[in-house]
């Protein structure tokens, strides 16, 4: 991590390209509340290295995160507290307060991507239970229920196409089918997933009488940060509001094919009637921190 720079720097010395880069690091890493940021420490707790979807290839240089691998150290009875937290599960936190317990690389929470998110998440079941996972799935043939046991550790990284990215950029460019514009698409941060979850509580209240969800159009609205090179927000907001759904379609189906991720599916056949599917998606149940419950 960046070190803070000392009390009498920069003196009567000019500032190097180099000292500079080094000074913006560390507000980059260092700034936010104490809450937001991972703990830091292993206190002597083995650790494990997690090699992150993203590769690092969208944190600045200097970021703690640019290596493409981030370490965790085992879940110990300090973590289960936490999980067994009441106020934290009402919150809707605990799992955000575990894995900044979990991480030992000292990072801002909040600038951790989303994508690097879920398999930090898959990856902190593993340390704490292991790797097998037990489900229930009904057969949505015949109706039977049947429990499963999945390795998570059989779940690896998807194939995309690195080259639509730039090396430290979090954004890339994408031409709507239909309209023809030019968008400038953000990978998001844990700190704008935050955010996204607050607007969308905030239109369900407003809208409540309509029962309208608008949580695709608000997540859209965080992912694009320009129109044609226009980064105005609420001109972004409008654009949003009245894009094609052709074009919202084609953009969903972009961002989903170009994304990096942890592919969690897996093959299910049903025992009772041997009912076929490919590709299920890991489900996530209560048993997956709380075995057991």
């Amino acid at each position: 991590m960046s070190k803070v720079v000392n009390d009498d720097y920069p003196g009567q010395t000019p500032i190097s390209d180099a000292d500079l880069k080094q000074m913006v690091m560390s507000n980059h890493v260092n700034t936010g509340t104490p809450d937001q940021f991972t703990s830091g420490e292993s206190n002597n707790v083995p650790t494990e290295v997690i090699p992150l979807p993203s590769k690092g290839r969208f944190y600045p240089e200097g970021h703690p995160l640019k290596s493409g691998v981030i370490e965790m150290k085992y879940m110990t009875a300090k973590e289960e507290d936490i999980l067994a937290s009441q106020n934290l599960i009402k919150q809707g936190v605990v799992i955000d307060k575990l894995l900044q317990s979990l991480i030992v690389t000292r990072i801002n929470y909040n600038d951790l991507l989303t994508v690097d998110k879920n398999a930090v998440f898959i990856a902190a079941r593993i340390l704490a239970y292991g790797p097998e996972y037990v489900v229930e799935i009904t057969c949505p043939n015949c109706g039977e229920k049947s429990k499963r046991n999945i390795d998570l550790q059989q779940f690896s990284e998807k194939v995309i196409n690195w080259d639509n990215f730039q090396e430290g950029e979090i954004t890339h460019t994408y031409v709507l089918p239909i309209s023809k514009h030019k968008l400038t698409l953000k990978m998001l941060t844990h700190g704008d997933e935050k955010k996204i979850e607050e607007a969308t509580k905030m239109y369900k209240k407003a809208s409540k009488s309509l029962g309208v969800d608008r949580e695709l159009s608000t997540r859209l609205k965080h992912v694009i940060v320009g129109v044609d090179d226009n980064e105005d927000k609420s001109f972004i907001n409008q654009f949003v509001d009245n894009m094609f759904s052709r074009d919202s379609l084609a953009l969903r189906t972009h961002l989903k094919s170009i994304t990096p991720d942890i592919e969690t599916v897996f093959d299910y056949e049903c025992p009772s009637c041997g009912h076929e599917m490919a590709k299920m998606q890991l489900p996530i149940e209560v048993g997956f921190f709380w075995p057991g419950v």
